[in-house]
């Protein structure tokens, strides 16, 4: 890519970072690309599509939440680091409300520009779940498709702007429905 494409590339990414945290996934691309300081044209020569432009946006966080799930997978108690990996993720999914529409039908449709983005993330969540199913510290009539769903439902509910206040009340609620508690030893 030659250096203004890129250029052009990094400004439309950083600037539609910032408009569609504010806006939502409903942004005006017109605007994206106006804030830029690039033409229409450019915008869609780069990401031809709005899901496209969600799955540029998205890729960096979902990559390190992948990554982040590879570090868990070793580091202490199961049942913590998939807990820890559920609310990393559903804060990744509310940075920009209103994809979690896009990120849950991307699952579903392999021809879609976020399809290997989320399934490698939702792969990421269910390695963790398994290794916490594996230690007897998380219920093992769930599966990772259930994870991510709840995790979506998280990150939705934190896009309702009636009920944002009870994102950590219902993290916490579902947390403790997913984990098994150990019994303590007198």
């Amino acid at each position: 890519m030659r250096a203004d494409a890129r250029r052009n590339y990094e400004q439309l990414l950083a600037v539609a970072s910032v408009v569609v945290t504010e806006e939502g996934a409903d942004a005006s691309l017109r605007d994206i690309a106006r804030r830029a300081g690039v033409g229409l044209g450019t915008m869609y020569r780069h990401f031809p599509t709005r899901e496209a432009l969600f799955e540029a946006l998205l890729r960096t966080g979902f990559d390190e939440l992948a990554a982040k799930a590879g570090d868990l997978e070793t580091a202490g108690s199961a049942g913590d680091a998939l807990v820890s990996w559920l609310r990393e993720f559903v804060a990744c999914a509310h940075n920009y409300r209103g994809v979690i529409d896009s990120m849950v039908a991307a699952i579903e449709d392999p021809d879609s520009a976020l399809h290997a983005s989320c399934t490698t993330m939702k792969a990421a969540g269910a390695r963790l779940l398994d290794r916490a199913q594996a230690e007897g510290s998380a219920r093992g009539d769930i599966d990772g498709t259930d994870l991510y769903a709840l995790g979506g439902a998280l990150a939705w509910v934190g896009d309702q702007p009636a009920l944002a206040s009870r994102v950590d009340r219902l993290f916490a609620l579902i947390a403790e429905a997913i984990l098994i508690r150990q019994p303590t030893r007198p």
